[in-house]
């Protein structure tokens, strides 16, 4: 399996053998760029490909030949759109992960609060989602996950033990913020795209093909897209005997501390 430990000892092999052919043989100086090249790559991928587990096992999905599936969403709690989206989910009976934001959920713990009482689980998206969060130091990434964690027990009473990582990248300084946060990384198998996708009968279609047992379905209550297919899409799940489940059963996880 591809990882993170492995790809360094493979490419530290891979530059000691050119190293002595360049010294022995004369091997051009290309050679180096280009493993520097083929290492960036793989890191690239590692990183920005939650399901990789490149650098450490995030659930994505659940192995299983049961019809069932989960459905998150990601970058609340928006004051307008979040009411919205528990409404839906209260008229279909259907439960839900909300991954918050913790700089969100300030002036709207009213919202948080309604999502708790109303069956949800709510997950950590830290504390600020930051544009370059990912460059942050691990000691500041986990500074940020448990000040998103002390919000939501300021609110219900519980601290997330469920992490997604803001834009779905991890790295070595991710990887130690969680295991020193002793959080739970989450990832998904579908992603909605239902921030770029506009069109709510091409985002309907998008999302119901990808139907398939074990699923973890990515959506954003922040926008009117959600609102529109949300309802369709929980209809054409059930019409075809799928059980959407809320994210912590589904995956047999522990949802709180």
């Amino acid at each position: 399996m591809l990882n993170f430990r492995n790809t360094n000892i493979l490419f530290i092999g891979l530059l000691g053998l050119i190293i002595w052919q360049h010294i022995t043989e004369g091997v051009s100086w290309w050679s180096y760029p280009v493993l520097i090249f083929v290492y960036s790559l793989i890191l690239f991928y590692g990183c920005y490909y939650i399901g990789s587990n490149f650098f450490m096992r995030v659930m994505c999905s659940l192995k299983t030949n049961k019809k069932i599936i989960a459905i998150t969403f990601d970058d609340g709690p928006d004051a307008v759109a979040t009411p919205q989206i528990l409404d839906i989910l209260k008229q279909y009976n259907t439960p839900a992960a909300f991954f918050c934001i913790g700089n969100r959920i300030q002036g709207n713990e009213a919202i948080v609060k309604q999502i708790h009482e109303q069956g949800h689980i709510i997950g950590n998206h830290s504390f600020s989602h930051h544009f370059w969060f990912d460059l942050f130091s691990a000691v500041k990434m986990q500074d940020d996950l448990l000040q998103a964690n002390q919000l939501v027990r300021q609110t219900i009473n519980l601290s997330p033990l469920l992490f997604r990582p803001p834009y779905g990248v991890i790295n070595p300084n991710l990887k130690k913020a969680i295991l020193r946060s002793r959080a739970i990384p989450i990832g998904w198998s579908v992603r909605s795209m239902d921030t770029v996708i506009s069109d709510p009968e091409k985002l309907l279609k998008k999302i119901t093909r990808r139907l398939n047992p074990g699923a973890i379905f990515l959506f954003h209550d922040t926008g009117a897209a959600t609102i529109l297919v949300l309802p369709l899409f929980i209809e054409q799940a059930k019409a075809k005997g799928y059980e959407i489940v809320r994210l912590d059963k589904m995956l047999n996880l522990q949802a709180y501390v």
